[in-house]
């Protein structure tokens, strides 16, 4: 893969950064890669490198390309944080793959430090970045160099819900208002670097935290720290982490701060609290708990209450006692037969990290207000997500148990030994 022409233009009435990505061993076409914002940000957007490397170089990994030749000079420490972070990604996800070759020429001094430092984070409106904007604000001061000045919104990353930009447009008016509360500016921004392999599990496993990353980089005249939100939490991940069946994600501690470089610090935040907290937080926080967007079918839309995560939101507010109190969801309580009815993806192994640990730690705080019925719900749905259809070992050993005693089992030991 050759990234080549890379530029600042003119779109309408944005402002672009773009490069020219050439597949070198696959069949696919030749790909603009651009990053836009508004004309009042342009002079805070370059086309660095960094950027698109980051973009780059997993899809060609994923795909099968020997190199990612760069036609730029990159930061070594970025170099060698990228080669640690998909060396990860090629360890837990593709291990059949060649380690995809970075031939670039490096930096030969460092970039001049910008004072004073300035911080943001990636806004979606979901509970992560809504508890990471709301613990930033009470746990430091304004002046404070880690204090978020910036929120970053995307579009571009949505292309499995509403992708209108009329719908994109609405969402910024919403989150603007939590903006404006939380005394941030937020910077809309458009891209098209999904589309390099716009797989949707591709998405989530492998390059959701590296496109965020990709993106912070473009600001590296504004930011010089740039938050992601973590999507899972220690109360959840670590009793998964000694087992054999531990599954890392898209957006993981540790590749994101991987993707930083001498003059842009990439942090993943907010791994102490679990879902719960996370809400809690939330709950307190009137202008957040107004516009929360959580709804996967539907983002930046509006909630539809139905959908998996809607109802796994809306259950964390309702054991909060303020479902009644937001009107980001079109209901303000929750049916047994709802909660029953929903379906995640079932573990295919018992040790497998999955969301139920979102559905267990309500279960005590949902019993506190006497909604033992949607106790009984949860517990419903968690035994139905354990329960795994036999394989063709276990029907082979419960045929021979029931026909045959056990002789069959007896005779192969037999055979093999």
């Amino acid at each position: 893969m050759k990234i080549e022409n890379l530029r600042s233009e003119k779109k309408g009435k944005r402002a672009r950064v773009a490069a020219t990505v050439t597949w070198e061993n696959c069949d696919r076409p030749t790909q603009e890669v651009y990053i836009e914002v508004d004309e009042r940000f342009a002079h805070d957007l370059s086309s660095n490198p960094h950027t698109f490397l980051l973009a780059c170089a997993i899809p060609a990994m994923h795909h099968g390309e020997e190199r990612v030749f760069m036609d730029g000079k990159i930061c070594p420490e970025f170099r060698d944080g990228l080669i640690v972070a998909i060396s990860w990604l090629r360890q837990w996800f593709e291990p059949s793959q060649k380690l995809v070759q970075i031939e670039a020429k490096t930096l030969g001094s460092s970039p001049t430090p910008r004072t004073p430092e300035r911080a943001g984070f990636f806004f979606s409106g979901g509970i992560d970045s809504l508890a990471t904007l709301r613990a930033n604000r009470l746990n430091f001061p304004l002046e404070h160099p880690g204090s978020f000045k910036d929120g970053l919104l995307i579009y571009g990353l949505n292309v499995e819900s509403d992708n209108r930009i009329e719908t994109f447009d609405q969402a910024v008016t919403a989150l603007s208002e939590v903006a404006s509360d939380a005394s941030i500016m937020l910077i809309p921004v458009y891209t098209n670097i999904r589309y390099l392999d716009d797989d949707h599990d591709f998405f989530l496993n492998q390059f959701h935290g590296a496109i965020l990353a990709a993106v912070a980089h473009a600001f590296a005249k504004r930011l010089t720290v740039v938050s992601i939100s973590a999507s899972q939490s220690i109360p959840t991940t670590l009793p998964m982490l000694n087992r054999q069946h531990f599954q890392p994600s898209g957006s993981d501690p540790l590749t994101d701060p991987n993707y930083s470089s001498n003059d842009l610090r990439i942090r993943h935040v907010g791994l102490e609290l679990s879902r719960l907290d996370k809400t809690r937080l939330v709950a307190d926080w009137d202008a957040g708990l107004q516009n929360i967007k959580v709804c996967q079918p539907n983002w930046p839309g509006d909630n539809c209450g139905r959908c998996e995560k809607c109802v796994r939101t809306m259950l964390g507010l309702l054991s909060l006692r303020v479902l009644d109190k937001t009107r980001a969801f079109p209901e303000d309580d929750i049916s047994h037969e709802l909660v029953t009815n929903l379906r995640f993806k079932k573990q295919t192994h018992k040790d497998d990290y999955s969301i139920e640990y979102d559905y267990m730690e309500l279960i005590a705080p949902l019993a506190e207000i006497g909604r033992y019925d949607l106790v009984q719900g949860i517990e419903h749905l968690i035994a139905r997500s354990r329960y795994r259809e036999p394989g063709l070992k276990e029907k082979l050993k419960a045929f021979d148990q029931r026909y045959f005693k056990g002789s069959l089992s007896r005779l192969k030991r037999l055979f093999y030994s």
